[in-house]
């Protein structure tokens, strides 16, 4: 074990994926899925990744788990580097201290194991007690998310339950073999509204109290908003926007940002909203523009935006932005918007 602060490091950290030439002999641009980023977290916090579809989030999970190796760049996991060069043991070990909260529960579980093979097998692998002692975590696991009487649950197959029941599972299936760091992917997306208050309550309390460090994958602000201190927001595999989530999501300083916020539907009718308009649909990332990557569908952007990249820079309160005009434009328009949305609190 590290002795760092943080658990998770990343510095510069790209992922690009090479196409094979075309049938005309021609070889594609790489996709540049993830294109040099860097942050932080402590540990025993949580951090929220946001974007729309193809903005890198999900790919920046799975070079967190190590699904991915990096293309280049440094990722830390408490103070170790994680490089390629890894042993199976070293990966192993690895695995049973970071773990994945799968998006669709229909999914993730094998239909022929029953709920206690399910739990049984990560801890068979990482060769975890006795059979006796392995029950016994099962049971303890089972109850610690909801699913009581735990023997009415033990042998079912996942076609038996519902899906927030089955997320429950997943969520114990995670967090069964004692991991330090826990990345959900849209943990909820796949469930209906009436239960996901619950699910993520629940994963608030069991998170926090395993003292966990964890990543939340989501296109959901609210979600962000209740469950995460620090949010990053990505767009064409770059950050252009982080820090406190308070501060990212009541005073944003990035267009994009602005535009995701004003997205969001309000629960009140009587709330008028004002919408930040943005043209287009997102770029694909085998063809990145020069200059600023949300130069094409930006309200804002003028001639330097075209030319030159801006940096992603601190302007206070450890509130980073990368935009030219970030100091004229943000802030303002937006820092209530969110008092009026729906909340999982």
């Amino acid at each position: 074990m590290g002795q760092s602060d943080f658990l998770i490091e990343v510095e510069d950290l790209k992922k690009w994926f090479y196409p094979k030439q075309s049938l005309i002999g021609r070889r594609k641009a790489p996709l540049r899925a993830v294109d040099g980023i860097s942050f932080s977290i402590k540990k025993g916090t949580s951090i929220g990744i946001a974007g729309e579809s193809g903005c890198g989030k999900t790919t920046t999970g799975k070079l967190l788990l190590k699904l991915y190796d990096a293309t280049e760049g440094s990722f830390k996991f408490d103070g170790v580097e994680m490089n390629s060069g890894m042993t199976k043991q070293e990966l192993k070990d690895f695995r049973r201290k970071a773990q994945l909260m799968f998006q669709n529960p229909y999914e993730a579980l094998n239909p022929r194991y029953t709920i206690y093979q399910s739990l049984q097998e990560p801890l068979i692998i990482h060769k975890y007690g006795t059979k006796e002692v392995r029950r016994k975590k099962i049971i303890n696991m089972l109850e610690k998310v909801r699913l009581t009487p735990v023997e009415s649950y033990l042998h079912k197959f996942p076609h038996q339950l519902s899906g927030g029941q089955l997320q429950r599972v997943v969520l114990a299936r995670s967090l069964v073999v004692d991991p330090l760091f826990l990345v959900a992917d849209e943990p909820v997306s796949m469930l209906d509204v009436s239960v996901r208050a619950g699910v993520l309550n629940l994963m608030r309390e069991v998170t926090s109290t395993m003292g966990l460090t964890t990543v939340y994958i989501s296109h959901d602000l609210s979600l962000i908003k209740y469950l995460c201190e620090e949010t990053v927001i990505m767009y064409l595999g770059s950050i252009v926007e982080k820090g406190p989530t308070d501060k990212i999501l009541f005073s944003p300083m990035h267009p994009y940002t602005m535009a995701l916020i004003s997205a969001v539907p309000s629960s009140d009718p009587d709330v008028e909203l004002k919408e930040l308009n943005i043209n287009n649909s997102i770029t694909s990332a085998d063809n990145i523009p020069d200059g600023c990557k949300f130069q094409d569908r930006c309200p804002y952007a003028q001639e330097i935006c075209f030319k030159q990249e801006p940096l992603l820079q601190k302007t206070k309160n450890d509130h980073f932005v990368a935009c030219h005009f970030s100091e004229e434009i943000g802030g303002k328009q937006y820092e209530n918007r969110l008092c009026s949305t729906r909340s999982y609190g």
